[in-house]
This record gives C-alpha cells, sequence and structure tokens, in this order.
C-alpha cells in the first residue's frame, strides 16, 4: 500500500510538471511577437544585418561579447556570453550561411532575456542565474553573404571536425576546448520537403542526439541529449502535431555533433524544416523561440532528467516522402499512343545576383507512378489530359504592357508563355517579371513543343478536352474555375 501511495505521488508529480511545461510553451508562443527582433524579417540577411545587433549589447553588463575570430575572408565571428550559472550551454548557427533560422530566435532570446515584469521573471531568473550560454549567432558569415551552404573555401564546417582547414571549423573547436560545455546546441535548417516518417506531414523540427561511434553507443552524455529532446518533442507536439522528426543516427566522424559528443558535451542537434505557407521560416522562428527557451530551463533546473529516453526512439524518422507539388493520374499523349503518369514537381529557389532575392525554378524530378509519395499541394488530374502551352503572339517591350494582360483569360486560351522583346532592366524589370504569374522567354528562345516530362520545367495545362481546367507555371498550380494569382512564380528561360 505504501509502495502504490509514493508511485500514486510521483505520477502526479510528474504530471503536474508537464502541464506546467506545457503552458509556459503556451504563454512563449502567444508572447514572441513581443520580443521578436523587428530589424531582421526575412531570411537573407547578413553578417552586416546582424552587427548592430550585437554593439548595442556592448554597452549592457548582462553580456560578454568576444571577437573569437574572422572567417576566411575576414569578416568577424562573434561570441555573447549571458547568465552566471554552473550549467554551461554553447549554442552556435548558420554552420551553413543559408541555414538562418535559428540565428533569427538567437536575436529574439536575447531581447526576452532583456525584459522584465511581464510574468516571465521567474523564468529569467532561473535560466540566468543556473546557466552560463555562450551564443556564436553566424559561424559561417562568408556563406551567409552568397546565402550557400559551404565557406568561401568550399568546406561545409560541419564536415571539418577532424581536418579543421577552415578557419570557421577552428573557432568552433578551440571554443569547445575552452569552454568545455555542458550541453551543445547545433542549430540547423534542413530542406522543406522532409517528411515526419512516411506522411504526408512536413518535418518542420528535426532532432538528432548524435552518435558519437559507429556503434551508437548510449553513455550518459548521449542520454542527456535524448532525454532533453523528448521533452522538447512534447513542447512541440501542442503547436506541430506529428511534424516532429528525428535523423537516422548513423556516425558522422567529421561531423561537429558527433565529436563534441565525444569531447563530453551533451549535444542537441536541431533542423528547421519546412512549414505550410511560412517560405520565410517566420514560424518556425517563433518554435526556436519557444523550444529553446524551454530547454535552457531544463537544462537550469535538471528537469530533463525525468524524461525517459526511450520516448526518444518514438519520434518518426525523417522521410524523403514530400514534393512541392503531385499531378496525380494526368492523361500523356505521345505520338499515337496515350497513357496515365503522376508528375512530381518540386519549386527550387535560385539566388539572384547579390543572394539578397530569389526565384522559384521548378522541375518535374519524378515520373510515373507516385503513389508512395505525398504532395505539399496535389492536382486529381484523372480525366484530365496534360498539354504544352502557347505562346502568347505579341512580345513584351515593357513594363506597362505586362501590366495590361489579362492571366485568366490568357490562360483560359491556353497561353502560358509570353516573349521579351527588350532584355532592358529598366523597361522590363526582373523583380517584376518573377513576380508575374507567367513563364517569360527571352529574345530567341522556344517553348518545350510537347508536354513536360522528367526534367523539364513545371509549365503546362491541364485540359479536360478543350477546356483548360489548370494552368500550372513554373510549378505553381492555378484553378481557372477557382480562379487567384499569387506572386513571385513568374520564371525566365
Amino acid at each position: 500500500m505504501k509502495y502504490l501511495l509514493t508511485l500514486l505521488v510521483v505520477v502526479c508529480q510528474i504530471q503536474l510538471t508537464f502541464s506546467q511545461s506545457n503552458d509556459l510553451a503556451e504563454r512563449l508562443m502567444k508572447s514572441h511577437e513581443k520580443y521578436k527582433e523587428t530589424t531582421i524579417k526575412n531570411r537573407r540577411f547578413k553578417h552586416k544585418d546582424i552587427q548592430p545587433l550585437i554593439s548595442k549589447r556592448r554597452t549592457n553588463d548582462a553580456y560578454e561579447i568576444s571577437k573569437v575570430g574572422e572567417s576566411f575572408e575576414g569578416r568577424s565571428i562573434s561570441m555573447i556570453k549571458v547568465g552566471k550559472g554552473p550549467h554551461t550551454i554553447m549554442a552556435w548557427s548558420q554552420m551553413h550561411g543559408d541555414e538562418p533560422t535559428a540565428t533569427m530566435a538567437t536575436f529574439d532570446i536575447l531581447n526576452f532575456l532583456e525584459g522584465k515584469g511581464d510574468g516571465f521573471d521567474k523564468l529569467r531568473k532561473t535560466i540566468l542565474d543556473s546557466t552560463t550560454i555562450y551564443f556564436v549567432p553566424m559561424l559561417n558569415p562568408d556563406g551567409a553573404e552568397k546565402y550557400q551552404r559551404r565557406n568561401a573555401q568550399g568546406f561545409d564546417l560541419n564536415r571539418d571536425a577532424m581536418f579543421l582547414q577552415a578557419p570557421e571549423s577552428k573557432i568552433l573547436k578551440d571554443l569547445q576546448s575552452k569552454i568545455k560545455p555542458e550541453f551543445g546546441f547545433n542549430l540547423h535548417d534542413q530542406g522543406p520537403r522532409y517528411s515526419a516518417g512516411r506522411s504526408e506531414k512536413k518535418a518542420t523540427i528535426s532532432f538528432l542526439a548524435t552518435a558519437y561511434d559507429y556503434p551508437r553507443s548510449i553513455n550518459s552524455v548521449r542520454e542527456k541529449s535524448m532525454q532533453l529532446i523528448v521533452k522538447m518533442n512534447r513542447d512541440l507536439q501542442q503547436f506541430i502535431p506529428g511534424q516532429v522528426g528525428r535523423y537516422a543516427d548513423d556516425h558522422e566522424p567529421r561531423g561537429f555533433g558527433d565529436n563534441f559528443q565525444k569531447w563530453g558535451t551533451t549535444l542537441i542537434l536541431i533542423e528547421s524544416g519546412g512549414y505550410a505557407g511560412d517560405p520565410e521560416k517566420q514560424y518556425i522562428r517563433k518554435l526556436n523561440f519557444m523550444s529553446l527557451l524551454t530547454a535552457f530551463e531544463a537544462v537550469a533546473d535538471r528537469s530533463y532528467a525525468k524524461e525517459d529516453k526511450v520516448n526518444y526512439e518514438n519520434i518518426p524518422e525523417n522521410g524523403r516522402s514530400l514534393f512541392d507539388l503531385i499531378v496525380r493520374g494526368a492523361t500523356i499523349t505521345k505520338g499515337d499512343n496515350t497513357y496515365l503518369s503522376d508528375l512530381g514537381i518540386n519549386r527550387n529557389e535560385v539566388n539572384y545576383a547579390n543572394a539578397s532575392r530569389f526565384y522559384y525554378a521548378a522541375r518535374v524530378e519524378d515520373y510515373g507512378d507516385l503513389s508512395t509519395v505525398f504532395g505539399t499541394e496535389e492536382i486529381n488530374a484523372s480525366g484530365l489530359t496534360l498539354a504544352a502551352g502557347k505562346v502568347y503572339p505579341t512580345a513584351l517591350n515593357n513594363i506597362q504592357e505586362l501590366q495590361k494582360l489579362n492571366p485568366k483569360e490568357l490562360f483560359r486560351q491556353g497561353y502560358l508563355y509570353i516573349k521579351l522583346a527588350s532584355t532592358d532592366s529598366e523597361k522590363l524589370p526582373l523583380s517584376s517579371l518573377y513576380e508575374s504569374p507567367f513563364h517569360f522567354l527571352e529574345r530567341g528562345k522556344l517553348p518545350p513543343g510537347t508536354s513536360p516530362e522528367l526534367g523539364s520545367t513545371g509549365t503546362f495545362l491541364l485540359k479536360k478536352g478543350n477546356i483548360v481546367k489548370y494552368a500550372v507555371v513554373n510549378g505553381y498550380v492555378y484553378d481557372l474555375e477557382k480562379f487567384k494569382t499569387s506572386s513571385g512564380n513568374g520564371f525566365i528561360e
């Protein structure tokens, strides 16, 4: 009887802890807008954009800001230290230059830690009194400048933990050696088409408790990674149910995450993926804000130790089950023959010259039977025939002529392609063309003569008899019955 009473008390305490954790997560999500760093509004910011956010904190006694080195091209790499507690945490983001979501969240968190009198003072005190956090908000500023994964040497920094030929890699290794953090947060972005398991749901956030050897052994250091991830997953499930994934934990001896674990730092690798309707990853930024703060609290009060590491394995592994668009069961005509096919189309980002902006270039990346995968957007093309679009007979000379065109009427008539008579950027600025819902052909360029196949641009018609039901331009769908245009879909070739 005494044993049962003790067990009941323990269960009640655990349930109360979980309830309090859920409440905190919800309050942080609701309050994020108050702490959101307003100078960073989209994800293609550069090194110069975050320097004022670092510099303004130099006069704040709560921080210790240091230059820890320079990138290959000579850009400064800074570290921001906050807190005075015994549990040391090191968090670094933009190890890959085109993975900025956690960098945005880092400055939101710093804004939060500076607040007071808003109902979160107890949380701040717990974190700042019990932990010391070292933030490196942009480890690869040269990559960020070009919005590319690798550094200026062409190295993937997360595969340079042993070779150490990149200055940025040496900085990270030296920091680990000097600080010897108890916990490390390796903050990344992943592609938006990872799925949570084999499902239609995007893996909006993915985790990995990195393995420090090939047998994927679990010691006390790695066990803490799993326990903390279990807690973070539970908090996230309130807001993205079924959209948290887990990477396969195959050992990568060149990876910093694997080596941090080997060097004695409990390492949590976080990947920010995709979320429908959030191309600039602002909702995912909010999820990072909440999840990291609740994780810091769990480190501060050691509440993560109550978690069962077995539940780590219950998080579904990341899958590759998603396309941006799937057209299902379209009728394809080739010569005198017809057959059915699905089309899997992805819209890939392509940088403008200075990498501050981008446009989408869609491609048909799979063809045939796609019944085992999913589309973020899908068209049921049963009974519809896939056909090539036509070229509008009059070439464009200036932006005024473009503005007079009626997309719905042109699509209804089968016109998807518009010829450009001029390449003068003042008469026809690229930004206006990419914002338009047409597939533009530069002077002398011919459109494809047949319906799209594997590897072709995602521009075509879906017709029922002679009636156009859908126009697909650069992988974006226009339903002629429920017509509406959207911006940022144009393509030039």
